[in-house]
C-alpha cells in the first residue's frame, strides 16, 4: 500500500470514531501495559469528542479519583514500544503520536469508569459503557481460547480472572453514575420554562427526608414544583410575610404532599434549596419564575456555607407557620 492510501485510511478510520463507536474500533484502541488493559488518553479523547488536553484537564480538576491504579504516565521505554504497534494499526497515525512533548497517559478499565462521572456528558457516559463491555467482551473471550491464554504471561492471566470476577462491581459503578450524575453550575434563558421546571423537579426529587426552600416570593406554581418530592418528605419553606400563599394552599397542599411548613424572614435576597442538610443550591430566579428570565443555578461545594445558611434560619426563625384566615 503506498504512503498516501495509507494516509487515506488513517484519516477515513478517525472520521469514523467521530461518527460513531464500536466494538471493533474499540479493541484495536485497548493495549496491555504492565500486565494490564488500558487506552491511551488521545484515543479516548476522540472518542468521548473533546480535546486531548481538556480530557486531562478534568482529570487533574480531580486527581483524588485517579490514583495510579486508574492512570498512569507511559515512561520512554513504553511509549516506544507502544508506537511500534502502531504500525500494524489503521486507527492511528505514527507521525501525530511521536511528535507529542510529553509522554501520554494511559487509563486502566477502573479510570476510563471514572473518567465518565468526571467528563459529565452523555456522550463520556454512553462511550464509557461501550468500552467496559469491550472489555468484558475481550476477557471472555481470552478466558475461553486457549491458543490465546498460552501466549499471556501469568501477571496477565492473574489480571484476567481478577477482572473477571470485578464486572458485576462495574455495572454497580455505571449504576450509581447514572443515578447521581448531575451538573454543578447550570444557565436557563429566557423561554426554557420547561427545562428549568424539569431541573428543578429532579433536584426536589433527590430529597430524601427534608427540603428546605428560601424564596421570598412563592405561590401555588412554587408548590407544583415541590409536589414532585418523594413520599413523607418534610419541606420547609421560608418567605416574606407578603407571601401569595394564602391558608387554603397550604392546607390543600399538606392533605396529598404532607408535610408543608410556612415561616417568615427578611434575611434573605437570594433564593436557596437546601436537600436534607447536605445538598444545597444557589437558584438566581424565584421557583415560580424559573425560565421566564435567563438565570442561572449553582451547587454549594463547601459544607461551611450550607451550615451557615441553616444556622441563619434558625436564628431568624419565628417559630411559627403561616395561620392567616381566608
Amino acid at each position: 500500500m503506498s504512503e498516501k492510501k495509507k494516509e487515506l485510511v488513517v484519516q477515513e478510520t478517525k472520521t469514523e470514531l467521530n461518527m460513531e463507536t464500536n466494538e471493533a474500533t474499540i479493541k484495536n484502541l485497548i493495549y496491555v501495559i504492565r500486565g494490564q488493559q488500558v487506552m491511551l488518553d488521545s484515543d479516548l479523547a476522540i472518542l468521548y469528542q473533546v480535546e486531548t488536553k481538556v480530557l486531562n484537564q478534568a482529570v487533574k480538576r480531580n486527581l483524588l479519583r485517579f490514583p495510579e491504579t486508574f492512570r498512569f504516565q507511559l515512561n520512554k521505554d513504553e511509549f516506544t514500544n507502544l508506537k511500534s504497534q502502531f504500525v500494524t494499526s489503521s486507527s492511528h497515525d505514527d507521525n501525530n503520536y511521536g511528535g507529542r512533548r510529553k509522554l501520554p497517559y494511559v487509563f486502566t478499565e477502573q479510570g476510563i469508569a471514572m473518567l465518565s462521572a468526571v467528563l459529565r456528558s452523555d456522550v463520556a457516559i454512553q462511550v464509557s459503557i461501550k468500552i467496559m463491555n469491550t472489555f468484558v467482551e475481550m476477557r471472555r473471550f481470552m478466558a475461553n481460547n486457549s491458543i490465546v491464554l498460552n501466549r499471556i504471561n501469568e501477571i496477565e492471566v492473574k489480571q484476567l480472572i481478577y477482572q473477571k470476577n470485578a464486572d458485576e462491581k462495574f455495572d454497580q459503578i455505571f449504576t450509581y453514575i447514572s443515578e447521581h450524575e448531575e451538573v454543578s453550575q447550570k444557565i436557563f434563558f429566557e423561554g426554557q420554562v420547561y427545562d428549568a421546571f424539569s431541573l428543578l423537579t429532579e433536584l426536589i426529587a433527590k430529597a430524601k427526608k427534608e427540603i428546605v426552600l428560601i424564596d421570598n416570593y412563592v405561590d401555588v406554581l412554587t408548590l407544583n414544583i415541590l409536589a414532585k418530592k418523594q413520599e413523607n418528605v418534610k419541606v420547609q419553606i421560608y418567605t416574606l410575610k407578603k407571601t401569595r400563599l394564602s391558608s387554603m394552599d397550604i392546607n390543600n397542599f399538606n392533605q396529598q404532599y404532607p408535610t408543608l411548613g410556612v415561616d417568615y424572614t427578611e434575611e434573605f435576597h437570594d433564593r436557596f434549596i437546601i436537600i436534607d442538610g447536605t445538598l444545597a443550591y444557589h437558584v438566581g430566579a424565584s421557583l415560580k419564575d424559573a425560565g421566564k428570565k435567563c438565570f442561572a443555578i449553582n451547587r454549594i461545594e463547601d459544607r461551611a456555607n450550607i451550615l451557615d445558611i441553616l444556622n441563619r434560619i434558625k436564628k431568624t426563625d419565628n417559630g411559627g407557620t403561616d395561620d392567616r384566615r381566608e
